[in-house]
């Protein structure tokens, strides 16, 4: 083996370990409290890494703003989706939904807003069956009652 051709391989692999360390010491990490909770209340979760949790039986996602990225103008609901907001004006964890129907609010631990980004439609924030804000298409509101659903028409 040539020394460059060496020096090259010795540099991958410590590359590699290095990584492979970094990776081992972040599965030791505990999860975002929020994370826990939404995985804890709401069964059938599959966390897709430390900031996000999908339940495959509704299509929700759940996303958790990190301190590196925290969420700006980005947290505002993706097209085409519902969401629901841990903190008013659309700010805190996420919880999105691209098809329309009714859904469980109960991965957050409190709903603070809910935002609708179709183009057509209502929102609805719901405590049962009784409505505790509402948006139209494009639209947030704040919601200031406690909630357990989220509906969309």
């Amino acid at each position: 083996m040539k020394p460059r051709t060496t020096i090259t391989a010795v540099l991958t692999i410590a590359l590699a370990l290095t990584i492979g360390m970094g990776s081992a010491a972040n599965a030791d990490e505990p999860l975002d409290p929020r994370i826990s909770y939404a995985l804890d209340a709401q069964p059938g979760g599959v966390l897709i890494n430390p900031t996000t949790v999908v339940w495959p039986d509704t299509g929700a996602q759940l996303t958790i703003p990190s301190a590196i990225t925290p969420f700006g103008l980005s947290s505002k609901c993706p097209s085409g989706t519902i969401c629901a907001f841990q903190s008013a004006n659309e700010g805190g964890a996420r919880l999105s939904w691209a098809s329309c129907s009714t859904f469980s609010t109960t991965a957050l631990a409190s709903v603070g807003s809910v935002a609708n980004a179709r183009s057509i439609g209502t929102v609805q924030a719901r405590l049962g069956t009784t409505v505790v804000a509402s948006t139209s298409a494009g639209n947030f509101a704040n919601v200031y009652s406690p909630t357990d659903n989220i509906r969309c028409y």
